[in-house]
């Protein structure tokens, strides 16, 4: 269920952008507020996604927060599922699960696990954070639709020290082989992984040159630039019978000066005064802290 209709005036098209920054930014205070309050998480990757989670789901994908489980449905699955707290963030902000459920974020029992669980959330896809799982189960559903002649889409967001997991890159040949046009895969390019860069781990470039000679159609746009995530989307697929990937050039810890593009927020948790300073620099990005 689109939030915006793709057509409109200029005032209109500037209105809905604005409105997909405040969610996202909506989206990155509750996901820090989560990580604060568990002691547990990852902001470094929920703070990275946090434009591409406003973007699907208030621009992109046809769901229905009353319906979450209706045949006709897109499919979106976070492959990169460690950045739970920015998931359930963006459930809640569209209206999947209340908000105050986000209070349990980890607690003992609690539905909102460390990582998502289709069976205990409504609007999660698949069970996710072992990495190099999500694409395999996406490549699945979108060869389903195809099968059944169906008109929905599947979307799956995956890190980018995820890509690489060798699972990866066998689904990535299936889905070309396969010509799954109704597949569009999102890469969170924060360049950072756990510990080090992902250059100094397993290089990953010439990222978009590998996609392409595996058969994909390839878009690069800047992760935090709404009005560059809603084009990409909207001009899918990027090569006619094949499938997708948009590569997000984003930074770890968007928006927050003191945890952006540091490889040690890829776990860390903040302190009360931390959280102080992260909430009043979102503060800036609409809405209040």
């Amino acid at each position: 269920m689109r939030l915006f209709p793709i057509r409109s005036t200029p005032q209109e098209a500037a209105g809905r952008l604005a409105a997909l920054q405040r969610r996202a930014a909506s989206i990155r205070r509750a996901s820090l507020r989560m990580v604060h309050a568990a002691r547990l998480g990852h902001p470094g990757g929920d703070l990275s996604c946090a434009d591409i989670l406003a973007t699907l789901y208030f621009h992109v994908l046809r769901v229905d927060p009353a319906n979450p489980y209706d045949p006709g449905r897109d499919r979106f699955i976070l492959s990169k599922g460690h950045a739970s707290a920015a998931l359930y963030a963006t459930l809640a902000e569209a209206g999947f699960i209340p908000l105050g459920d986000l209070d349990a974020y980890m607690h003992r029992l609690s539905p909102l696990n460390g990582h998502p669980d289709r069976n205990k959330v409504p609007g999660v896809e698949a069970n996710t954070g072992p990495l190099g799982h999500g694409l395999p189960i996406a490549v699945g559903a979108s060869l389903a639709a195809k099968m059944d002649g169906a008109a929905w889409r599947t979307f799956v967001l995956t890190g980018d020290g995820e890509l690489q997991e060798g699972s990866n890159w066998e689904a990535i040949m299936a889905a070309s082989q396969f010509g799954l046009d109704n597949l569009t895969v999102i890469v969170d390019r924060n360049r950072l992984q756990q510990g080090d860069a992902t250059e100094h781990t397993i290089a990953l470039e010439p990222l978009a040159d590998r996609w392409r000679a595996f058969g994909w159609g390839v878009v690069e746009v800047n992760g935090h630039d709404v009005s560059a995530l809603t084009a990409a989307f909207d001009a899918l697929p990027a090569l006619q019978g094949r499938p997708t990937c948009v590569i997000a050039r984003t930074f770890k810890g968007r928006g927050i000066s003191f945890i952006e593009d540091r490889v040690e927020w890829h776990h860390r948790v903040p302190t009360d005064a931390e959280l102080a300073a992260a909430l009043l620099e979102l503060a800036g990005d609409g809405g209040e802290g």
